[in-house]
């Protein structure tokens, strides 16, 4: 019998990380917790974008319990799938990847200066590449400590993987090894999920396509070995060697009698997947969603390797799509995601009837060893809007910060001239200390009162200034403060901080991605021209040595102001 665990009737919507934040569900990890050996850094990062196309992580310290969110790039395709994702190196500074959904061929990335430190990310670098670009997921494995294995949706739309060397001095790096098409599918679009088991593996999930163009859609497992460059079955039989060719699958009988330890689930539905982890014993576990023909009814499963045979256990009833655009992705799930430190806890995005009436609220089913729910406990209640898309922050199980979700309204997955609102939801989570105030002082000043503040290396302070930019003549000093200015470059639109003689460059543009509001849906390649500011609010804080620029909030430039030698 299933015990439902159930609190006080109150409303419980979490707590906010930020208030504007979407993500996709298959660029991974799009949050992660790293606490060094020795205990110096201890920091959870969580990564999102909003609608005005800014790519954003926020970053929480557990020694200093302070958080600041870092605006990694601006004006990008405002588009939920180009969430950025994480990867720590191994001389602890951490990578964040990102790209455009579909229609660029390369990836973007930046790289934190300081150990664990993210509020110190380089400049934007590029990874170029003969193909499309969407959800990259990296991972460094202890037996080759020395490369970096990223995968994507790339080659034909498929499963793609490459080998790159680790970044050199000046941050960059090569593609050493690749890319390559993993499977090839009769399916138009594969939708994968990966994992590694942190040595030798990466495991990768698998549809036949995407479940809104194919019914029944098959739900594949397979193995990369990085030894021998070979994907192998659940049981270890080598299917192919990668370099040589993508894998062939397909939805006859003769290849499920063939290969059957390649095959999850084979219903006469659709098959979708939103997670892939490891149990304590080292067996594969998958979160999976099955959708009925008609697209309007969805229920969680929780697939398990038993050593014989995939299990498959029932979790719950999902409702249909969460999203409030009836006409669109009717496979759009409110979401599940695996404790992947306790694979038997599984956290499942359902509808409720509330005192908001039916909304999207999160519940934490506990699993016996056979994989049937024993517990449900509710996690929101009573929430005024949907939580979706959870989950759980890989490597944080010594913390109290776990599990996050999205919260709000969600009306399409770009923002376009059909659906300008697009994703304008939060980011929420488990944790109650987000948002703990400073003890620096915050000086309110107009440009006219900054003219008069004489800085110099040796005194902290904190500015704040609503500067107005002329939008037909977007350029020049924006404010000057002594011999510290801030400045708009015309010809690239991005910020500089000029002090002395040097010029230091943002890698952000000043301005949002908002005119891709009147713009066609969908994804085209396009650059649209930013949307200039007429109003924004500057934070310059200058502590220790280190000033650090603040864009509406969002942490865009941190530089080390040396004294002036002549």
């Amino acid at each position: 019998m299933v015990r439902f665990i159930e609190d006080a009737p109150i409303v419980n919507e979490g707590y906010q990380v930020t208030d504007k934040g979407a993500w996709c569900w298959f660029a991974d990890p799009r949050a992660l917790h790293y606490k060094s050996k020795d205990g110096s850094i201890d920091r959870t990062y969580i990564g999102y974008i909003d609608t005005h196309g800014n790519i954003k992580a926020m970053q929480y310290d557990f020694h200093k319990k302070q958080q600041k969110e870092v605006l990694i790039r601006s004006c990008f395709q405002p588009d939920d799938h180009d969430n950025p994702t994480f990867l720590i190196l191994p001389d602890e500074r951490v990578m964040i990847f990102y790209s455009r959904h579909t229609d660029e061929r390369c990836f973007y990335y930046r790289i934190s200066r300081e150990p664990g430190d993210i509020t110190t990310l380089g400049e934007e670098k590029k990874i170029i590449t003969e193909n499309n670009t969407t959800y990259p997921s990296p991972f460094i494995l202890s037996d080759d400590p020395d490369h970096i294995y990223l995968c994507w949706r790339g080659i034909g739309w498929h499963p793609t993987i490459a080998k790159l060397s680790l970044p050199d001095k000046k941050d960059n790096i090569n593609v050493e090894w690749g890319p390559y098409q993993l499977v090839q599918s009769t399916g138009a679009r594969p939708y994968a999920k990966y994992t590694s088991n942190g040595k030798d593996k990466i495991l990768f999930t698998y549809t036949t396509g995407h479940p809104d163009q194919e019914s029944p859609n098959f739900l594949y497992f397979n193995y990369i070995d990085i030894h021998t460059l070979q994907l192998e079955d659940v049981k270890g039989n080598v299917l192919s060697t990668i370099a040589d060719g993508p894998f062939q699958i397909n939805k006859r009988s003769e290849y499920v009698e063939q290969y059957p330890y390649t095959v999850v689930d084979s219903p006469e539905e659709r098959d979708w997947v939103w997670q892939i982890a490891i149990d304590k014993p080292g067996n594969p576990v998958i979160a999976m969603v099955r959708i009925s023909e008609d697209k309007t009814s969805h229920n969680y499963y929780y697939a398990h390797w038993t050593g014989k045979e995939w299990k498959k256990n029932f979790l719950a009833h999902a409702g249909g799509h969460f999203h409030q655009s009836s006409y669109i992705e009717k496979c759009y799930s409110g979401g599940m995601t695996i404790d992947p430190a306790q694979t038997n806890v599984i956290y499942c995005s359902v509808p409720v009837e509330g005192k908001y009436g039916r909304k999207y609220e999160i519940q934490k089913y506990m699993l016996n060893d056979g994989g049937d729910v024993v517990a449900v406990e509710a996690v929101t209640r009573n929430s005024r809007y949907n939580n979706v898309r959870p989950y759980i922050i890989p490597d944080s199980e010594d913390t109290p910060l776990r599990l996050t979700w999205m919260h709000g309204n969600y009306y399409d997955w770009i923002v376009s001239t059909t659906h300008p609102l697009g994703y304008c939801t939060a980011i929420h989570s488990d944790f109650r200390g987000f948002h703990v105030k400073t003890e620096t002082e915050n000086i309110e000043m107009t440009v006219e009162q900054a003219k008069d503040f004489k800085f110099d290396l040796k005194e902290d302070f904190v500015i704040s200034v609503t500067l107005k930019p002329d939008t037909v003549k977007y350029r020049g000093c924006l404010l000057q403060l002594g011999k510290l200015g801030y400045y708009l470059n015309a010809n690239t639109m991005k910020p500089e901080v000029r002090y002395q003689r040097k010029v230091y460059t943002s890698t952000n543009m000043l301005g949002t991605a908002d005119t891709w509001a009147i713009m066609p849906r969908g994804t085209n390649g396009k650059w649209y021209v930013p949307q200039k500011y007429s109003e924004l609010r500057l934070k310059l804080e200058y502590k220790n040595g280190i000033l650090c620029t603040y864009v509406n909030g969002l942490l865009d430039q941190t530089i080390e102001l040396l004294p002036f030698v002549r």
